[in-house]
């Protein structure tokens, strides 16, 4: 399988499925966007058996974007095991992109979930409202 367009009515899917997905944010006007399709298609064929690779057209996805907080595009988010693990605007070359694959691999989730369960609770507010914390970014947004 190549890669899989994602949609907000398959999106949640797929997300909760055990192992590791790949988004790729992209708009059909955006050149760099069109610069790193053909390099994280070539990524969905030597790792298709590692991953799934999803791509998601903000264009035609505005509310999936707008929920995401996707301001930048391209912007490639990478989920394990239900847990969003790396989220960055930009273009990687190839090389990288198979290293990032590589570390998500070899990330041993039940130290990701326990790292998570340690940051929410040493937050001493209250969580039921979503925000930032600058100073606290946690795995979603550090890279593997």
């Amino acid at each position: 399988m190549a890669t899989v367009a994602l949609t907000g009515e398959n999106f949640q899917e797929h997300v909760e499925k055990p192992g590791i997905l790949i988004i790729d944010w992209w708009a059909p006007w955006c050149g760099p966007c069109r610069t790193f399709g053909p390099i994280y298609d070539k990524a969905s064929e030597r790792h298709a058996a590692d991953a799934v690779f999803g791509k998601i057209n903000t264009e035609d996805q505005p509310e999936l974007a707008g929920t995401f907080g996707i301001q930048s595009i391209p912007t490639l988010m990478v989920f394990r095991d239900q847990i969003l693990v790396f989220a960055r605007p930009g273009m990687i070359p190839g090389e990288a992109l198979d290293d990032l694959i590589d570390k998500v691999k070899a990330l041993d989730m039940d130290d990701v979930r326990k790292q998570l369960a340690a940051e929410e609770a040493s937050h001493p507010h209250d969580h039921d409202h979503d925000h930032d914390h600058p100073d606290d970014a946690g795995p979603q947004t550090e890279k593997p």
